[in-house]
């Protein structure tokens, strides 16, 4: 049987490593995460790691202080990851979640101050009036349990389906709490300043209306709606330079976008989209329309983006600054390098290791985690292989040929999968932009 090197010593030879790692790759056993495998990206050699897994659909993490990670589940638990351990008993004290559809518990966060206050804020579908709707609800983590627990925000209306909640959630460094909703199939919604559904949020951490929020103060307006016109954002991170909030939502087919959010904008949906219909045909306005903001970026053909984060750590200089965005449908971890407030290159990882990525995070020990939506799931991290090859020798451009790994199945991914635009009023318009009003999302 053929040896494989240690990756540490491969590290004059990079063609022949690159050749080495295909066949490598090839005889390594079955697993549930190819731990063993080496991937190469532009920037970066790295390994997988799992840390937990026997999860079941995992939606979103947080990095507790002391080391400890905590892990919602979809239908209704809270996990705790302790020492590289899942264990055995969920957290106490958690509400009465709906599992229903793509509903159920969905994000995870820590107050800003949670070091002093131990308060943590959960999203998740919670039956009510009208049927079932995005919750959040605040409480206090001490001993394996939740004490304390309140929610301080709830998104009306509700209905009865199982689509489209968004329910992602951050802090900005204004101390105010952003969450996502999605515009639950009622598409028309998304652009009615009198419903929550197909909007960005603001509130208090203790959930009250900011003075300044935009439409605070308007006759027939909800105060806490920040930003309108989405159709489900699955993924926001505030900038870690400007302090911005970006946000990325699911289009219909094609059309998932990435937006900078600003007070009061409208981005469109579902008047303007660079997506089409389930079905094939264009409905909406086009792809412009005054007054409608134009996305920094989007997918066609969709990717099915769920977890946003910009990297920050040291572990992976090359990735510094980067952009990461899970995707459900094409399954793998989308890296977009920016100039600004310009996406300027896209690297697709892991696209043959055929796992739905359903949250990434930049942890606070600097490596990059990920989640990923199966039952069973897993919380995994990437880990750097300093003295492997930095880069696949046969690279090309950020933007132009990608080479996700070097293991077989690994595609190159040409110019129309790295589509780029610059901030909004100047977005170039390439082919017809069109909302569709499905109901459904296949998959997210």
């Amino acid at each position: 049987m053929m040896s494989c090197p240690a990756p540490w010593k491969a590290t004059k030879r990079m063609r022949g490593l690159a050749l080495l790692g295909l066949a490598c790759s090839s005889l390594a056993a079955p697993s549930a995460v190819a731990q063993d495998k080496l991937y190469l990206s532009q920037r970066a050699a790295f390994r997988l790691n799992t840390i937990a897994g026997g999860l079941v659909h995992p939606w979103a993490m947080a990095f507790l202080p002391g080391g400890d990670i905590l892990v919602t589940e979809r239908p209704g638990r809270l996990r705790v990851v302790r020492a590289g351990k899942l264990q055995r008993r969920p957290v106490a004290g958690l509400p009465k979640v709906a599992a229903q559809g793509q509903g159920g518990l969905m994000d995870v966060i820590l107050h800003p101050r949670f070091a002093e206050n131990r308060l943590i804020y959960l999203s998740y579908t919670a039956r009510g009036a009208g049927g079932i709707g995005t919750h959040v609800a605040r409480a206090r983590l001490s001993g394996g349990k939740l004490t304390g627990l309140r929610v301080i925000f709830a998104a009306l209306p509700r209905n009865a389906g199982g689509l489209h909640f968004g329910s992602r959630m951050v802090f900005g460094r204004d101390g105010l709490l952003y969450i996502t909703s999605g515009d639950r199939g009622e598409s028309a919604d998304a652009q009615s300043l009198a419903t929550h559904t197909g909007k960005v949020v603001r509130i208090t951490d203790s959930g009250a209306v900011p003075r300044d929020n935009p439409f605070a103060g308007r006759p027939g307006a909800r105060p806490e709606i920040f930003t309108f016109g989405h159709r489900n954002p699955q993924g926001i991170a505030r900038h870690p330079a400007t302090g911005r909030i970006w946000a990325v939502e699911h289009g219909p087919k094609g059309g998932d976008e990435i937006n900078i959010l600003a007070p009061g904008a409208n981005y469109g949906w579902p008047a303007i989209t660079y997506g089409r219909s389930y079905a094939g045909f264009s409905i909406g306005e086009g792809t412009h329309k005054p007054g409608m903001a134009q996305p920094i970026k989007y997918w066609v053909p969709s990717i099915a983006p769920s977890g946003l984060a910009f990297y920050t750590g040291a572990r992976f200089p090359g990735w510094t600054g980067n952009l990461f965005v899970g995707a459900l449908v094409l399954k793998h971890l989308n890296r977009l390098t920016l100039d600004g407030d310009r996406v300027v290159g896209e690297e697709r990882l892991l696209s043959d290791w055929g796992r739905r990525i359903r949250d990434v995070r930049d942890g606070p020990d600097g490596y990059l985690y990920i989640l990923t939506d199966e039952d069973p799931g897993a919380l995994v991290r990437l880990e750097p292989v300093p003295e492997a090859p930095p880069t696949h020798p046969g690279l090309g451009p950020e933007c132009g040929s990608h080479i996700d790994s070097l293991s077989p199945g690994s595609q190159p991914f040409g110019v129309p999968q790295c589509k780029h635009f610059p901030p909004k009023g100047n977005a170039r318009q390439i082919g017809p932009k069109n909302r569709s009003p499905h109901r459904g999302h296949r998959k997210r």
